[in-house]
């Protein structure tokens, strides 16, 4: 075991320890709380949703001091590209779809209710990888100023014993 999630389990995974979701949230409890209660809220967010087979579509959903909340919706094939969110924190959720995320650690399958938080310098990939489209919520803290992209390392094909 790697870590401590890996030995209690996740606890933004479990909705009473999550904290209220404040006015204007100022701790990564609260703004994964924020995106929990954002994603229960479906009324708020899906008739905003578009679908763009030429580019990935996003929508700036809300924004507070410190912090924004975006939408994003994914079509088969469509990624992000490897890339960072500079100084940024952030807080990311499925609310409809599949999206796999990948990492130097290897690829994460992420499904409706997986909730992840991310610090400063988290390089990873999103993609969906799937046959359906997807929907995402992005809480990033503070707000997101950059997103420098990374060259993509070469994936490593395994080796077949004969």
């Amino acid at each position: 075991m790697n870590n401590d999630n890996e030995i209690a389990g996740d606890p933004f995974s479990v909705p009473h320890l999550l904290q209220p979701v404040a006015e204007h949230p100022s701790t990564v409890a609260q703004f994964a709380g924020m995106a929990t209660a954002l994603a229960g809220d479906r009324e708020c967010w899906a008739p905003l949703v578009r679908y763009d087979g030429t580019t990935r579509w996003y929508h700036r959903l809300r924004t507070g001091p410190g912090y924004e909340v975006w939408l994003l919706s994914w079509v088969p094939g469509q990624g992000s590209g490897l890339h960072d969110h500079g100084p940024s924190s952030g807080v990311h959720t499925v609310l409809e779809g599949t999206l796999t995320e990948r990492t130097a650690r290897g690829p994460r399958r992420l499904t409706p209710g997986t909730l992840h938080v991310f610090a400063p310098g988290h390089v990873h990939e999103m993609v969906n990888d799937s046959l359906e489209g997807a929907v995402s919520l992005h809480v990033y803290f503070p707000g997101l100023t950059e997103m420098p992209m990374h060259a993509q390392r070469a994936r490593t094909q395994p080796q077949v014993a004969c």
